[in-house]
């Protein structure tokens, strides 16, 4: 682990932004998306978005899934935290989320173009660095809280723990 990443003070850590991600599994396959524009533009990701003042953050999840692949997620469930610092300044606190299926058919939009994958082919190399640490763990059924340290797109440093979701 980076000295960069043992120097934050994550118990004193706020974000910057809020923000949620939502995986949808279907028959051993997982949705996923080629985000076209915002942080991580060109990257494979789930859909997600900024969580809005006055929003939960599941129904963001629900919002950003809707909005960008014009689908209603179902059976949605909490199973991350994920805490984000950038050598740059920016802070990103994200709720990730699983949905068991999604109500519609996952459409191409402005904002991203939609990929169903097997989950034993996700494509890691083409994501963040961070979700080939946490995202097994959690579609093995895991409840996960992570901190991770980045400088642009390189992984500095992370820390996360992992425990049966509820």
């Amino acid at each position: 682990m980076s000295d960069r990443f043992n120097q934050i003070r994550w118990d004193a850590w706020s974000p910057r932004e809020r923000a949620t991600l939502l995986y949808v599994i279907r028959n051993d396959q997982i949705l996923l998306i080629r985000k076209k524009r915002g942080l991580g533009a060109g990257k494979i990701n789930a859909p997600g978005g900024r969580v809005h003042d006055d929003e939960a953050p599941d129904r963001c999840a629900v919002r950003e899934v809707q909005e960008e692949l014009e689908v209603t997620p179902v059976g949605v469930e909490e199973r991350a935290e994920l805490s984000y610092q950038f050598v740059d300044g920016y802070s990103l606190h994200v709720h990730a989320f699983v949905a068991r299926d999604c109500m519609g058919h996952p459409q191409e939009t402005a904002e991203a173009a939609p990929l169903w994958v097997p989950i034993e082919d996700i494509p890691y190399d083409q994501m963040w660095a961070d979700d080939r640490i946490w995202m097994p763990l959690v579609l093995a059924g895991q409840r996960v809280r992570g901190w991770f340290l980045f400088e642009g797109d390189t992984l500095l440093g992370h820390r996360v723990t992992a425990g049966l979701a509820p």
